[in-house]
């Protein structure tokens, strides 16, 4: 496989990696936080595919990148009252909220429950809309640091993917913060750019 890198300031770009995606490919873009690699969601070909290109363990469930809270529901079942007002206040940003995975959701993405997110990244989101909602993990090989330029991804994953679409330095520099909202109280899976104080604090 050849790797191809194209700028994401084209729309014209934006439109091939979508169909890529929906031909079964695997695309980088950046997104608010890190590069994300991702499949579309419903084809588990291509989600298999995302654990083979980053060697990642296939116990660990991927997030699904969606492109408003409008989506929510195409992914997600009966997501908690609270789940719904952390995604009004805090998306588009870098929260991954877990919530009840959808029955049409495949086993490769998730089992039981479903990380969401909606990036605070105009080209993600453009991208999302065009291919749909969007299997997405971190755009390098597993274990290794999350990758913030187009440079870095080619560099671990070449031949590994079809495409990197080149949006320069990514704003931030962490991974999303991911809670748990499935149960009576917020948990924290995995610190990050938002701290548990700030989301208790947006549901008083």
């Amino acid at each position: 496989m050849k790797t191809v890198t194209i700028s994401a300031g084209h729309e014209a770009n934006i439109a091939h990696a979508a169909e890529i995606l929906r031909k079964g490919g695997l695309v980088a873009f950046p997104t608010d936080t890190v590069y994300g690699l991702g499949a579309v969601y419903l084809d588990e070909k291509a989600v298999l595919g995302l654990y083979t290109a980053k060697a990642r363990p296939p116990e660990k469930a991927i997030p699904i990148l969606i492109a408003s809270i409008a989506q929510m529901d195409l992914v997600s079942l009966e997501p908690s009252e609270y789940a719904r007002i952390l995604a009004q206040r805090f998306w588009p940003g870098p929260l991954t909220i877990v919530v009840p995975k959808h029955p049409g959701v495949p086993r490769a993405v998730a089992s039981e429950t479903v990380g969401l997110r909606v990036p605070d990244n105009l080209v993600a989101r453009d991208l999302i809309r065009r291919a749909g909602p969007l299997a997405v993990t971190s755009a390098n090989l597993s274990g290794q640091d999350s990758l913030v330029t187009a440079a870095q991804v080619l560099e671990q994953l070449d031949g590994r993917i079809d495409l990197i679409l080149d949006g320069g330095l990514t704003a931030g520099r962490i991974p999303s913060t991911v809670v748990d909202c499935t149960g009576e109280q917020l948990v924290i899976l995995r610190p990050g750019p938002l701290a548990l104080g700030e989301l208790q604090a947006a549901l008083r």
